[in-house]
Order: structure tokens, then C-alpha cells, then sequence
């Protein structure tokens, strides 16, 4: 069986490696963003690291901590991050692909242009939008 003084000196150092790797996935992170063209592709850069990246500082914290009450505290963060971060990288991509901001040859499959080309086929005069019930 492990004693408990090699779990409290190992301890330190799993959070210590965690956070490591953490910022590794920061910095690559942050080279996506400024290596990749356009705003589409830069998304996976901006979002896919940064959850990873978060989980492991939250489970470096709760290792460095060793306490319930501080890992119940941390999980909402790791909650509220797995909810929102796809959602607003969803919202972003689609106004940057509605503004135009993206390399049309970098895409392998377009299926957001018949929605885009129907939401245009019923732009009003003077910019404004209806829906099919005309409102």
C-alpha cells in the first residue's frame, strides 16, 4: 500500500506537472492564433486548448488544495466553461463567416451557404430582415 507521506510529496509535483502542461497548451494556443489566417480557423486555436488548458489548472488547484469544499467550488468553473466556450466560438464563426472574413478555399465542406443565401433572399430594402411569417 502507498503511505500517506508519499501521496502528500507526490501531490505537489502532479499539480506542478499539470500546470506545466497547461501553459503548453496556452502557448499553443496563442501561436494558433497568431500562425493560423483567418477567424474560422483560428477558433479551434482559441477554444480547444483553452478548456483542456482550464481542467488542468482547476484539477492542479484541487490537488494543491486537498479539500472538498474548494473542489466543489472549482467544478462549476469547469461547468460554466464546457457550456459557454462552444456556444460563443459558434456565435463568433458564424458572424465571421457572415462578414466574409474567412479563405473560402480553406473549407473542405460549405453547409452554412444555403442558410446564409436563403437569410439573403429575404433581406428587406434598407437592410432589414423578416421571417417567413413577414414580420
Amino acid at each position: 500500500m502507498i503511505e500517506a507521506e508519499t501521496v502528500a510529496s507526490i501531490l505537489p509535483i502532479a499539480a506542478a506537472a499539470l500546470l506545466v502542461l497547461a501553459a503548453a497548451l496556452t502557448l499553443a494556443a496563442a501561436i494558433g492564433l497568431w500562425r493560423f489566417p483567418d477567424p474560422l480557423s483560428r477558433l479551434h486555436a482559441a477554444t480547444k486548448p483553452q478548456i483542456l488548458g482550464l481542467t488542468l489548472v482547476v484539477i492542479a488547484i484541487a490537488l494543491s488544495a486537498q479539500s472538498a469544499a474548494v473542489l466543489l467550488m472549482l467544478v462549476p468553473v469547469i461547468v460554466f466553461q464546457l457550456l459557454t466556450a462552444p456556444i460563443s466560438a459558434h456565435m463568433v464563426g458564424r458572424a465571421g463567416y457572415r462578414n466574409g472574413d474567412f479563405d473560402p478555399g480553406s473549407l473542405e465542406v460549405d453547409e452554412l451557404a444555403a442558410d446564409v443565401d436563403a437569410a439573403t433572399a429575404t433581406d428587406l430594402p434598407g437592410g432589414a430582415w423578416h421571417d417567413e411569417r413577414g414580420t
